[in-house]
């Protein structure tokens, strides 16, 4: 049977194509070798299962390795520490039903009552004892239980465990390693150990072993990936370019760089080409996906973190990242932002950020903004986008409003453009803002229509001076991007001021620049 790019279950090796993941796997390996406790916290569809899959496939020969998950688990399972426990052996002999010694040892114990937690830990202490391989437990989606007291108190159990194991250094003495996968990071939770403790809050997971690994894929990794399906169908495609351009729409998030692999194989006809793999990126950020509904879902949820993300994304807030806030760190846990090379917040993706964009355009009155005139008028005959009348209608429009709504535009005016600029491209263009992180009243907006670039800079008036250093930063990037011309939409809130009325194309260190003073 011939792989294909896997996008919704667990990954497999001998069905999908992969990433190579061997030496990020190999940080788990050691964890495990060292018997740790441990948790693999990443975002939906990041490729958490898919580690505990490796686990259990890499590490058997050496491990009696059992995955269990309490998702979807009967309410009545949960009733009483006797009926979690009787839940805990049918988990354990169903998951090694063809092993008879694990299959017998966990039915029988499910046939002898435990009505608490004590009774329990000894019942793990004779069975991992009982077995010729150090036991190492993985438990997958925790998220889905982390509101159950019980299960908490089961965490506690085995922090209590691990830790008088290693007091005594009796290694048999419970499961030699143990793996959380899910979203939220049970080791930093302070929760109750115990309902009736009303003052003592703790972690149930502080002893949870520390480690560091980017989990993304970066274009070395993609290629791994696509040199692997190239083999087989013999394309001729350049892998690093396409590896690249995957990257850079995804920052190597793990389900979106399959998600447009996917989509190039099944619905692009296997033509891959840069053009492709943006169209792949419009074609996801137009689709709702579990991935999708999640992010946009915890933005309602989560108050704080909404202001935060349109912050960034529509008032160009500028600002370093701090894992000691809770609000930048939410919007980590849940990879919708990551901490750049200078240490200040971004979106996490080309696509998150367009998503987020629509997200919040959809809900704002703002959507309305549409020119009243036929579309069509902004492209011209050629199917490119006729900017300079573009910036020239959104100025008009923007004109309209200024008197009245001065501290609105101030802090909505980008937004505004890009709300105008949206139903223009809708379908056929692509954009996405790269804010200059040295300048937070600077952002370049790269828009992409009929297979070129246009570069739009839109930042706040702060005077003459400052406009000519803007120009300077502009032609820089044009350099960049290989451009001879890009545009330059100031908004100027003074109540007093004398500058240009008309927008016009000026020549500045070799550049053309369409210059406009909103």
């Amino acid at each position: 049977m011939a792989k294909i790019f896997n996008t919704s279950v667990t990954c497999n090796p001998t069905e999908h194509y992969m990433v190579d993941t061997t030496q990020k796997m190999k940080v788990f390996e050691r964890l495990i070798n060292n018997r740790n406790y441990f948790t693999i916290n990443y975002a939906r569809q990041f490729g958490k299962s898919t580690s505990l899959n490796w686990i259990l496939r890499n590490m058997s020969d050496r491990y009696l390795v059992i995955p269990i998950s309490f998702e979807n688990s009967d309410k009545a399972n949960w009733l009483s520490t006797k009926t979690f426990y009787e839940y805990f052996c049918d988990n354990m002999a169903t998951v090694y039903c063809k092993n008879p010694s694990v299959n017998k040892f966990w039915s029988d114990a499910k046939v002898c009552p435990v009505n608490d937690f004590m009774g329990f830990s000894k019942k793990i202490t004779e069975f991992c004892k009982s077995v010729d391989k150090k036991v190492v437990l993985t438990i997958d989606e925790v998220d889905k239980s982390l509101d159950n007291q019980l299960f908490l108190n089961f965490l506690s159990m085995l922090r209590n465990m691990y830790l008088d194991r290693e007091k005594f250094e009796d290694y048999n003495y419970t499961f030699w390693s143990v793996v959380l996968a899910g979203v939220y990071d049970v080791k930093s939770m302070k929760v109750k150990i115990r309902p009736d403790d009303e003052h003592r809050y703790n972690s149930p997971w502080n002893v949870a072993a520390e480690y560091k690994l980017d989990m993304t894929f970066n274009p070395q990794e993609i290629s791994t990936m696509l040199t692997d399906y190239e083999n087989d169908y013999h394309i001729g495609f350049n892998i690093n370019e396409i590896s690249e351009e995957i990257y850079k729409y995804t920052s190597g998030y793990p389900v979106l760089v399959s998600g447009i692999c996917k989509i190039i194989d099944e619905q692009l006809n296997k033509n891959w080409t840069k053009n492709s793999v943006q169209k792949a990126a419009k074609i996801i950020i137009g689709e709702k996906t579990n991935l999708s509904e999640s992010m946009t879902s915890n933005l309602e949820l989560y108050p704080k973190l909404k202001t935060f993300i349109r912050a960034l994304l529509m008032e160009n807030f500028s600002v370093f990242f701090d894992i000691n806030n809770p609000t930048m760190d939410f919007a980590r846990m849940f990879s919708i932002i990551k901490k750049n090379s200078e240490g200040r917040v971004e979106i996490h993706n080309l696509i998150f950020q367009q998503i987020l964009i629509n997200y919040f355009i959809s809900e704002n009155e703002l959507a309305r903004l549409a020119p009243g005139v036929g579309l069509k008028i902004f492209i011209d005959k050629n199917g490119d986008l006729n900017m300079p009348l573009i910036i020239n209608r959104f100025k008009d429009l923007v004109s309209k409003k200024h008197d009245k709504e001065d501290e609105f535009l101030e802090r909505e005016g980008r937004f505004m453009f890009i709300c105008f600029l949206k139903p223009i491209i809708n379908g056929t263009g692509f954009y996405y803002s790269e804010p200059e992180n040295d300048d937070s009243s600077r952002m370049d907006l790269v828009v992409t229509y009929n297979r070129k670039e246009y570069v739009i800079e839109l930042k706040i008036w702060h005077g003459t001076e400052y406009e000519i250093s803007g120009r300077d930063q502009l032609s820089e990037y044009l350099e960049t991007r290989n451009l001879s011309e890009g545009y330059l939409v100031t908004f100027s809130f003074l109540k007093e001021k004398v500058i240009q009325e008309k927008p016009e194309w000026i020549e500045h260190n070799g550049k053309k620049i369409y210059e406009a003073i909103v």
